[in-house]
């Protein structure tokens, strides 16, 4: 294509495009899904792509970002932003890859304003991504409440599902949070991981009312584990590799990720998804599903064959039937007239942050 014309087509996605930076909040279930693994190869992949990037570290400690990758100048501190002692930009480390990181925990964070926390993520970069740490009862830091997109970052494994749903339950009812992403991690079968998020976004829409997009899957890649011995994401230590590709092409949709209704029970994949749980026999069948007392039900389908041992296990808690699912997730029973219906077309993505729909004066 022509350079005129796609300087025009960026020039023109510029000028509509929403002021200040698109902030995302990444975290996860229990365990280790990968999340800040995620965060540090979505910044190399955003940054080699042109885009001016800000990573916030919710997580210190020996899992935090700056602990996980080395080359970080010079990072400062949150609270010395919030104190006036310095400006965002003096506070801001510069990794060797060219994207910021500023360290931040989430000790003490309720003394600061939205006017104050504000200022921080609306600075100039395009894109803030949030090491977000969520606090004992699964939710969000009032700064990571100021996200525009929330991604969950899980495994495709029984128990990594079922703590991916109990995290989305958590930061729904706490923030009410209608829409999430969900990014599959260290996949072995790009295809099972789709299935599995379409079933997970059935029993989302099914029991919750949210709306659930996949932001794409990352492969499985031995290379991982030699990247973060080395100190260095794998996108950078090996860009050639099936994980650095997948990053990258993550890090390639997420500026465009659309604000619209996603995956729904418009989505016949979806529907199916929702219908198989609390269904008989002959409608797993129908569906395509194998029956509920099999290892394999709704939130079964695409878990990798390496999991199966633990599908099995965990399959009392997963597949038996919706409402000891929704109990032994949510720990909550469904209502008796509960109905199989899901959720209305209109439930979808919004412009407003969750800091705003907690906002006293929002409606």
């Amino acid at each position: 294509m022509d350079k005129f014309v796609i300087d025009q087509a960026e020039g023109l996605r510029r000028l509509l495009a929403r002021e200040g930076s698109r902030v995302v909040a990444v975290t996860g279930g229990a365990g280790s899904p990968g999340r800040t693994t995620a965060v540090v190869n979505l910044a190399a992949a955003l940054t080699a792509q042109g885009k001016d990037v800000l990573v916030i570290d919710e997580c210190l400690g020996p899992r935090s970002v700056c602990s996980q990758v080395g080359g970080v100048r010079g990072a400062g501190s949150f609270a010395a932003v919030m104190r006036g002692e310095r400006t965002l930009e003096e506070a801001v480390g510069r990794h060797a890859l060219g994207f910021g990181v500023l360290a931040a925990s989430r000790d003490n964070r309720a003394q600061y304003t939205a006017a104050q926390l504000r200022k921080v993520i609306s600075g100039p970069a395009d894109i803030v991504l949030i090491d977000a740490q969520l606090d004992a009862e699964g939710a969000l830091s009032p700064l990571a409440m100021h996200a525009h997109d929330v991604l969950i970052v899980m495994r495709i494994g029984a128990q990594s599902i079922t703590d991916a749903y109990a995290c989305m339950k958590r930061l729904h009812f706490a923030h009410a949070i209608a829409q999430f992403r969900v990014l599959a991690n260290h996949v072995a079968n790009a295809s099972d991981a789709q299935t599995a998020i379409e079933n997970l976004a059935g029993v989302a829409s099914r029991y919750l009312s949210v709306s659930l997009e996949s932001a794409g899957s990352v492969a499985a890649d031995q290379h991982m584990a030699q990247a973060l011995r080395l100190a260095r994401c794998i996108v950078d230590a090996f860009p050639s590799t099936a994980a650095a590709r997948d990053f990258r092409h993550v890090a390639a949709e997420l500026p465009h990720w659309p604000m619209r209704p996603a995956v729904s029970a418009c989505s016949p994949a979806t529907a199916r998804a929702a219908a198989a749980f609390g269904a008989t026999d002959e409608e797993h069948e129908a569906a395509g599903h194998a029956p509920a007392d099999e290892p394999d039900g709704a939130l079964q389908a695409g878990v990798q064959p390496h999991a199966a041992h633990a599908a099995n296990a965990a399959h009392s808690t997963l597949a038996a039937n919706a409402d000891s699912f929704v109990a032994a997730v949510t720990g909550v029973h469904p209502a008796p007239n509960a109905t199989s219906a899901a959720a209305p077309a209109h439930v979808g993505w919004r412009t407003d942050t969750p800091a705003q729909r907690t906002s006293p004066q929002h409606v």
